[in-house]
């Protein structure tokens, strides 16, 4: 049997091509082999200096479309581009690289359209020299997905001395939140500087009360108002979110385990990587939107597309629902102790409409809850008003939205019932008083949690 050609051997049989047939094989060999060639010959020297053959690589390789530097910066040629990205990142897998490019790019052009006052906090990519002092002050060594992430963004800004400014950043975290009662939680991407600060805090705070849990976790996401923390284990790439009982060490995974490779050789995922991934398609798909809080806006994590936010209408009168899971509250502790907060968006898209009359308005007198656990009935209530309101409904209106929640001691459960309406309003009532239905939605721990 004959030997396979030798790499001289090759690359002298390419000697012979020109134009397009050798300019094909050489794109298909990648930019590796294709910088290899260039020291055989000056045929094939003049052949692999053709910018056009690098800008190929720069979009396979790099998702590049422009001869930029990994700082925007631009630059005068797609084969110098290459060489500057590889010096950069040739640390790392290239299709990591690229995803996770992909990814910042896509959040930041979302932010850009969207929410630019939260764009405007994150910080530019960290070097290799803060990662690695980050993990010194640690003594844990970072996932891979995990450094290339803080490589082309360190997180969000931190908190500053200056209390007003801090204010203003408060609800400007990439993640989001929610609010209701007096519990308000809008999570950001923490800084290298802010994780090596919270993951000391949080093992001092475990020593102190005599608890070890032997894994190497680091805190990458934390609330501004109420605390809730999100830590990555370095050892296995899991996402967890804490509890009321963080303290104690008390956490759920908030990605799903399957999904998580930090070790792939060709595209290693780590549950950070994962779930910005899931939060970015959340955000690209209308599943979560930015919502105004008294003066300031923010990411709200309460669900506004289907299955997990339900829509009825009666009479004219619309109902949208939907809850979130509230891991870090404390009324959700227990072996089986769950909280939801849930939002209810009430509207009269065109007009009420009942009996075949319209009426100009209409004012909620009364709900009727009915919250399951599984099959299970575990709650029936009736009461008048909403959170100590009445609110009056009109055609054409912004919807009236207004949040509570319900612990529920099981995994599932829903939630459905009825408002009670009255035409005109309550004290002027102009026809019978009606239902308004409200649709089943779920109360489940979801797979990925925020």
């Amino acid at each position: 049997m004959a030997s396979p050609p030798t790499e001289p051997a090759v690359a002298a049989g390419l000697e012979s091509l020109e134009g397009l047939a050798l300019d094909t094989i050489i794109s298909k060999a990648g930019a590796r082999p294709a910088g290899a060639l260039a020291c055989v010959s000056t045929h094939l020297r003049d052949a692999v200096a053709d910018d056009a053959l690098w800008r190929r690589f720069c979009a396979q390789d790099l998702g590049l479309d422009a001869p930029l530097d990994p700082e925007d910066h631009p630059l005068p040629s797609f084969k110098d581009t290459y060489k500057v990205w590889l010096e950069s990142f040739g640390m790392y897998p290239l299709p990591l690289v690229r995803r996770v490019k992909l990814f910042w790019s896509s959040l930041k052009g979302w932010l850009s359209e969207n929410f630019p006052e939260a764009l405007m906090t994150l910080s530019k990519g960290a070097s290799e020299a803060q990662i690695r002092t980050a993990e010194d002050d640690l003594g844990i060594k970072l996932p891979m997905a995990t450094k290339l992430l803080y490589r082309f963004c360190n997180g969000q800004l931190p908190f500053s001395t200056n209390h007003f400014e801090n204010v203003r950043m408060a609800p400007l975290g990439i993640i989001g939140g929610y609010v209701f009662y007096n519990h308000s939680v809008n999570v950001h991407l923490s800084s290298l500087e802010q994780m090596v600060d919270e993951t000391k805090e949080f093992y001092a705070e475990l020593n102190e009360q005599g608890l070890s849990n032997g894994l190497k976790l680091v805190l990458v996401a934390s609330s501004w108002y109420h605390a809730k923390s999100f830590l990555l284990n370095c050892s296995n790439g899991e996402l967890y979110v804490g509890t009321a009982n963080l303290p104690a060490g008390e956490m759920i995974p908030c990605v799903p385990k399957s999904l998580i490779k930090p070790t792939n050789s060709d595209m290693p995922q780590d549950g950070l990587l994962l779930w910005l991934e899931e939060h970015l398609r959340r955000l690209q798909n209308g599943m979560i939107k930015i919502r105004l809080l008294k003066t300031s806006r923010y990411i709200c994590l309460y669900p506004e597309a289907p299955p997990l936010c339900t829509s009825a209408t009666t009479n004219g009168v619309k109902v949208r629902a939907s809850a979130v899971f509230v891991p870090e509250h404390p009324h959700g502790e227990g072996p089986a102790g769950r909280l939801y907060s849930y939002s209810i968006r009430l509207s009269v898209p065109e007009a009420c409409m009942l009996g075949g009359v319209y009426f100009p308005s209409c004012q909620l007198h009364s709900r009727h809850w009915i919250i399951r656990c599984g099959d299970r009935v575990v709650s029936d209530v009736r009461g008048e008003g909403v959170i100590g309101k009445y609110p009056l409904l009109l055609p054409g209106q912004e919807e009236f939205v207004y949040e509570s929640c319900t612990p529920l001691h099981g995994s599932t459960g829903s939630v459905e019932g009825s408002f009670t309406f009255v035409p005109g309003r309550v004290a002027r009532p102009e026809g019978k008083p009606f239902e308004v239905m409200v649709a089943p939605f779920p109360l489940e721990t979801p797979e990925y949690i925020f």
